[in-house]
């Protein structure tokens, strides 16, 4: 396995002078290609913030990130836009959809945008479609499908352009959990059957036991680390909720 995501001594603050905020301190990890790795942690313990800079959306205080061999934290505006439209693929709870497109138009979107001919761009839409089993709604729009069906149309606009990475920032947040349980063993299918590299910041422990590897952050900082190995769903669950009550309070939707 090879290192696709390389995250070297970051740190993030927020403020000036007196009024200074460590949101992310000295934080460590690797994520190899292939992986499905879970970010779970309290309110307020930096999972966003983390998300964030791992997104490019906010750049690090210092330290380093790598995707392969690229630091993105050298990277002009212009570079990192060109990256985030090539390399990332974000998935977040509010779904992002146009309401004025079909499901369809709303995948097909993604792909033009990254140009290419019409055959190509067409299939490429047909084949995500079936593999997030949205040809049934692919004429309707947004505001006429269930939540779950709007959140796969949200994994297929992210994912049709198979991205190095997957960015998942509470994706099961608004949906019930037959929906939640639908979308998660299609992450689990896309990360076993495309080798798709997902990184999924959690609340929820029943979500984050699809992961193969959770890290949990408390104060800004990895305070722990856990692997799910062959183990079943099931036990890695019960893990999860044993460090998960460790971290001290209430975990909560927002960060």
């Amino acid at each position: 396995m090879t290192d696709y995501l390389r995250v070297d001594d970051i740190e993030k603050y927020y403020g000036n002078g007196s009024n200074v905020t460590k949101a992310i301190d000295r934080v460590s990890f690797r994520v190899e290609k292939g992986e499905f790795v879970g970010v779970m942690g309290a309110s307020g313990s930096g999972k966003t913030t983390l998300l964030n800079l791992l997104a490019t959306i906010d750049q690090v205080t210092a330290g380093h990130i790598y995707y392969e061999t690229t630091d993105i934290t050298e990277l002009s505006e212009e570079a990192l836009s060109e990256f985030r439209k090539t390399s990332l693929g974000f998935v977040f709870q509010e779904y992002n959809l146009l309401d004025t497109l079909t499901i369809e138009e709303n995948i097909l979107l993604a792909l033009t945008l990254q140009g290419g001919g019409k055959k190509k761009i067409e299939k490429e839409c047909a084949d995500m479609m079936k593999l997030l089993k949205l040809e049934e709604v692919r004429d309707k729009f947004p505001y006429q499908v269930s939540g779950g069906q709007k959140q796969r149309c949200a994994c297929a606009r992210a994912l049709v352009h198979h991205p190095k990475l997957l960015l998942a920032d509470e994706p099961t947040g608004a949906l019930d959990s037959r929906s939640a349980q639908t979308l998660l063993e299609t992450f689990s299918g896309l990360n076993k059957s495309m080798g798709a590299t997902i990184l999924m910041v959690t609340h929820d422990a029943f979500s984050a036991s699809y992961c193969s590897r959770i890290l949990f952050l408390k104060d800004g900082k990895i305070f722990y680390e856990l692997l799910r190995g062959e183990k079943k769903r099931g036990r890695f669950l019960q893990e999860i909720l044993d460090v998960l009550s460790l971290t001290g309070g209430e975990l909560s939707d927002a960060d």
